[in-house]
């Protein structure tokens, strides 16, 4: 397996290593799969410490549910939620790489000085603007991630002439703004946005076709853990996808993608452990 290293917010490196698990805390009441389960700042730390403890190498930190058709959160309330999170964190494991993610200048800021090392940004600073300061300010870690649209509107019959193609088109453009501010390239990775604002088939076909995405020379950060396609592929409900998402991130890890953002981290962390021993 090919180590990769990600370097991070003030010069931090996670890394080398083959493959990173990013542990998802859900501090919000609507998210599709864990909605409500963590959304109080006490047991949203206690979740990304256990996460932590399962092996997850980064904790995604999320106030806002960006589910397809999920409500916007006011800027007031999404700091709220994750703030207190973010600092909890930053004190009980000073070891722990924190992401933010978040679309918001305000939010990504406020938390980038709380304590997270890394921005996790669904729409790849199209929604605000002033998000692209932020990063030339900060340098954070940064997921670049492609959506078709936003939350509300993004699966309303979402049509493409080449997926693929535009998908890379759209990195391009957006790694030529992000390099004009100044982010250091080493502090990027693409995320296909899977489920944001794509049909099954073109979800399919994006991960049928990774190693194109790979080909820009970035790491690809992975989410699909327990996402809709495995209802559509599968017909399996929500609470039924764990099997789905681990077979998947096993043929994934194994034709070359590091970053796995997931649900399940003590599951992933098996499923890689074994790609890595067998690939």
């Amino acid at each position: 397996m090919i180590d990769t290293t990600w370097t991070l917010k003030g010069g931090r490196v996670l890394g080398p290593a083959p493959f990173f698990i990013a542990g998802i805390v859900n501090v919000t009441p609507d998210s599709f799969y864990d909605g409500g389960t963590h959304s109080d700042a006490h047991s949203g730390v206690v979740h990304g410490l256990e996460l932590a403890r399962q092996g997850a190498d980064i904790l995604d930190v999320g106030g806002e549910s960006t589910r397809p058709y999920a409500a916007s959160v006011s800027e007031a309330e999404e700091l709220e939620r994750v703030i207190p999170v973010i600092r909890g964190l930053a004190e009980a494991a000073p070891q722990a790489v924190i992401s933010i993610d978040t679309y918001k200048a305000k939010v990504a800021a406020s938390a980038l000085e709380a304590g997270a090392d890394i921005l996790n940004d669904v729409s790849a600073f199209r929604f605000e603007p002033k998000l692209l300061d932020v990063i030339a300010e900060y340098k954070p870690g940064y997921v670049l991630m492609h959506s078709l649209g936003r939350p509300e509107d993004m699966q309303d019959e979402p049509r493409y002439d080449d997926v693929v193609g535009e998908l890379l088109s759209f990195f391009e453009e957006r790694l030529t703004m992000l390099e004009k501010v100044g982010l250091p390239m080493d502090r990027v990775t693409l995320d296909p946005g899977i489920g944001f604002g794509k049909t099954l088939e073109q979800n399919l076909l994006i991960l049928r076709n990774v190693e194109r995405i790979m080909g820009l020379g970035f790491p690809v950060f992975m989410g699909l853990s327990n996402k809709s396609l495995w209802q559509g592929l599968l017909g399996l409900a929500v609470g039924e996808r764990q099997n789905a998402t681990q077979a998947a991130t096993a043929v994934l890890a194994a034709r070359g993608v590091p970053i796995h953002r997931v649900h399940q981290v003590a599951l992933a962390q098996q499923t890689l452990t074994i790609v890595r021993e067998l690939a």
